[in-house]
């Protein structure tokens, strides 16, 4: 009989929502000093193991709604024994409203949210007023918001909603570059849509000052 697979502790790359401080201490969670970036429904974690490993000097959180992608992104950062990445299963929304300290955060990265099609599903929509609000109260003056996604329309509510917050500055759109491997992608979002040929519309914008 084959070996039976080593069981892979996640426990603590995870924290538990309803166990959080509200707000939350940066430095308690990680054990350190550093920059803070969130990503809102990271999934499989892509984004958070590329983007942590390109940049060992800031610290990374990603919340994920659906719990069973949480801990796949949590077990993917324990194989590689990441010590700057944490993954919380829970709300992004309810996270940044109540537990994101004001001015704590570097960037905040939202990529390929569900566009829920149907007008009558529109409001659960991640992307909307709150969020920004919440976004804007927690980056630090300079921080930035990253967002991508493969839907035109939805593209145009998220620009109209960040022209409504005039301390935002809209920065130039991100290029794509072209992946040197299979896992070279932003997320595997990115990937899929990229093979399939779809269109990706990126935007960034810098917090200014209070």
């Amino acid at each position: 009989m084959p070996e039976p697979r080593p069981t892979i502790d996640i426990a603590r790359y995870t924290l538990d929502l309803w166990q959080l401080e509200a707000p939350v201490s940066w430095p308690s969670l990680f054990g350190n000093d550093r920059p803070v970036e969130l990503e809102v429904g990271p999934g499989k974690g892509l984004f958070l193991i590329n983007a942590a490993t390109a940049n060992p000097s800031h610290n990374f959180l990603g919340v994920e709604l659906a719990r069973k992608y949480a801990r796949l992104a949590a077990t993917r950062v324990a194989k590689r024994n990441m010590t700057n990445v944490l993954v919380v299963p829970g709300d992004a929304r309810l996270f940044l409203a109540r537990h994101v300290p004001p001015a704590s955060l570097r960037a905040v990265h939202v990529y390929f949210p569900d566009p829920w099609w149907k007008k009558r599903h529109k409001k659960r929509r991640v992307f909307a007023e709150p969020l920004v609000a919440d976004v804007e109260r927690g980056l630090e003056p300079g921080g930035n918001l990253h967002v991508a996604t493969d839907v035109e329309e939805y593209f145009g509510v998220i620009r109209a909603l960040m022209s409504g917050h005039p301390r935002f500055q809209e920065l130039p759109p991100p290029e794509p570059k072209s992946p040197e491997h299979d896992l070279d992608y932003l997320t595997n979002f990115e990937r899929k849509y990229r093979l399939e040929g779809r269109p990706i519309f990126r935007a960034s914008y810098r917090r200014g000052p209070p």
